[in-house]
């Protein structure tokens, strides 16, 4: 079964289109296979899921907490 389809007139500035003919070929692909990846881009935009929010611990610790403060750690550690 065929896909149906509508044709439509896009207005393109010419060195706009030079572009998009230059990055058509550079794909080995057609500019209209071009035109409709970024239509399906942008419409597809909307839909993507929003990221997961991270819960800190990212790697939560088996052994003891202990209470470290900035200064202990200059102590112990050598910095540049």
């Amino acid at each position: 079964m065929k896909q149906e389809s509508v044709r439509t007139t896009v207005d393109i500035p010419a060195p706009l289109y030079r572009k998009l003919k230059e990055q058509a070929a550079a794909k080995g692909s057609s500019v209209r296979e071009l035109v409709l990846a970024g239509v399906r881009s942008v419409l597809l935009q909307g839909q993507r899921p929003r990221p997961k929010r991270v819960q800190f611990p990212l790697i939560p610790s088996r052994g003891e907490k202990i209470d470290v403060s900035n200064q202990d750690i200059y102590e112990y550690v050598e910095f540049p």
